[in-house]
């Protein structure tokens, strides 16, 4: 048995929500102790993130014109920017543990993906 079972469907529907938390979880918790950019790092990423999905080539796309590996990268990208922000912007506190959570838990949805599978005919 294989530990990479995230799917792409399984990825599809966790896409949208991960992009709404991402918008409203900042003003729930409180976030900018630190400064305003650990406020709006992940407001303007859960907006990206939210047309990264309706982009995206898998079922619960909408204008399925980004490859699901494009995603994917998209993904990996922001979960080891989100790893190695509070380094970088100073943030401290929940700040910081918000940013290092999420940023563990996309890294780990990326590494346990499943490869894709070659179309059959």
């Amino acid at each position: 048995m294989s530990l990479r079972f995230v799917t792409r469907t399984v990825h599809a529907y966790l896409d949208y929500p991960v992009a709404i938390a991402l918008v409203v979880l900042p003003f729930v918790l409180g976030l900018g102790q630190s400064g305003a950019m650990a406020l709006w790092l992940s407001v303007v990423t859960g907006v990206a993130a939210f047309v990264l999905t309706v982009l995206t080539d898998h079922h619960l796309g909408i204008w399925r014109v980004l490859p699901y590996r494009f995603h994917l990268a998209v993904d990996l990208l922001v979960g080891i920017t989100f790893l190695f922000a509070p380094g970088i912007f100073g943030f401290t506190g929940i700040d910081a543990l918000f940013y290092w959570l999420n940023g563990a838990a996309v890294v780990a949805v990326i590494s346990l993906s499943a490869p894709e599978q070659a179309a059959t005919a």
